[in-house]
């Protein structure tokens, strides 16, 4: 009888010991900080900006996916997103932590897109010890669910043709044709993706469904548009370093520059600097905004989610026009027919001119962040800090697409065409997002503010 009684206090004692055990808290700063730490690798990597908005997207939506099963306040991406079907089902009563399973399958995906896996490993074994010594149980069954759902996306992800094209032949450059795009200085390196177009889209049709119009017809007679707009990038170059590099036009194009390869030559030697891309900028302005709106995990992870998602398919929209127009860049013709030692103010990067990425790029993105956190939406934006640069303010996410789009004329590199008609396409991109895929449940949001 004793020994009845005894094993029922220690059992009441047990319980109590379990009700009380502390629960592993994972909030909008460890996102930050995995994100953060992914942008950095991609830097160290050198990923080109389309390879960097794929690893991006998918960590986020395999995290998305977590949590929505969990919050009523969204929807999953799955029949929305191409192919995505629905995730492992979220055990409620098994006491898996759904932040925490989350940010374990961000991670896990992450880790495997990126080359420099040991750098990534050692703020992951940091975080995942810091959360095994509060709850070693919790961490185990939310880790294995995390793993189970990671596993889900990175079988969805290997069938986006992204494996293919690593073995399609480089692209062919047509020297003979004055008009098609030839290698720049210093480095003149080949183009990069040319099979980009051949990605599965996220949301898109496909990846010509924003096909833009044409650029003005190649001529190099004076009076042609092309040649006026040529003559356009000349002109600004030299009107906005007249008195030097510090005119607002030249602090506006190395701003925006998020070129992730730039060659430096000194002498016989050649070495990169390395910067964020675009996508990586915009990804930036994500985590300002959330932070600056105090925003919980959740709706962190839905900003950087809906925000990647319209990056991802504005580069395959993007890059789908480049290698159909093939389009010379300016520097090339400059030095060929205007003044053979103009050097543009950014260094040209290696892919066709039309339509401007960055511009289709911010389009896209900027109009998903004002969808987030609404129109007139202030910030100062100080991503490129840590690259030398000062911080800037915007009043609104589309103002500051439309510096990043015009950035690329002042910086010399993109004719006005490609500059307006790809901030243009951008937007149209972003709009068709959030037609498309519909991320909250406007009932659960309705029925919250009752």
């Amino acid at each position: 009888m004793r020994k009845i009684i005894l094993l029922g206090v220690l059992s009441i004692i047990l319980y109590s010991c379990n009700q009380n055990e502390e629960q592993i808290v994972v909030g909008p700063e460890d996102l930050h900080k995995v994100v953060d730490k992914v942008t950095e690798i991609m830097i160290h990597d050198i990923f080109s900006p389309p390879v960097a908005s794929r690893i991006f997207a998918y960590p986020n939506i395999a995290a998305y996916e977590i949590v929505a099963q969990n919050n009523p306040k969204y929807i999953s991406l799955a029949g929305q997103v191409n192919d995505l079907q629905p995730i492992p089902a979220l055990d409620t009563v098994s006491g898996i932590n759904v932040n925490l399973a989350a940010i374990i399958a961000h991670m896990s995906i992450s880790k495997q897109l990126i080359f420099s896996e040991d750098k990534f490993e050692v703020l992951q074994d940091s975080l995942e010890n810091s959360w095994k010594k509060v709850n070693e149980k919790e961490f185990e069954i939310s880790k294995e669910y995390g793993l189970k759902v990671a596993d889900h996306i990175k079988d969805w992800m290997s069938k986006d043709n992204y494996s293919q094209t690593r073995t399609m032949p480089q692209f062919t450059v047509e020297i003979e044709d004055e008009q098609r795009w030839q290698p720049t200085p210093p480095a003149y390196m080949q183009a990069i993706e040319p099979h980009w177009n051949k990605i599965r889209p996220f949301f898109l049709d496909s990846a010509a469904q924003f096909k833009p119009v044409p650029p003005p017809p190649f001529s190099m007679e004076e009076g042609s548009d092309f040649y006026k707009e040529l003559k356009e990038v000349y002109d600004i170059s030299n009107q906005i370093t007249e008195n030097g590099d510090e005119s607002e036009e030249v602090e506006i194009a190395k701003f925006w520059d998020c070129n992730p390869y730039v060659s430096v030559t000194r002498g016989h030697l050649m070495f990169a600097t390395k910067k964020i891309t675009p996508g990586a900028h915009w990804i930036g302005i994500t985590k300002i905004a959330s932070r600056k709106t105090n925003s919980d995990f959740d709706d962190t992870l839905y900003a950087y989610t809906k925000t990647s998602l319209a990056i991802a398919d504005a580069f395959i929209s993007c890059w789908d026009e480049k290698y159909r127009s093939n389009l010379i860049r300016p520097e090339t013709l400059i030095n060929l027919h205007i003044d053979e030692n103009w050097k543009p103010i950014l260094q040209t990067p290696p892919f066709p001119e039309y339509t401007s990425g960055h511009s289709v790029v911010s389009g896209a993105a900027g109009t998903a962040l004002t969808d987030i956190f609404g129109d007139n939406f202030a910030f100062d934006d100080d991503t490129e800090v840590p690259y030398g640069l000062p911080q800037r303010s915007f009043e609104s996410f589309n103002k500051a697409a439309d510096e990043a789009a015009i950035s690329r004329m002042y910086g010399g590199i993109h004719y006005r065409a490609a500059v307006e008609v790809g901030v243009g396409q951008g937007r149209k991109i972003g709009k068709l997002l959030l037609q498309k895929v519909k991320m909250l449940n406007e009932d659960a949001l309705a029925s919250n503010q009752e």
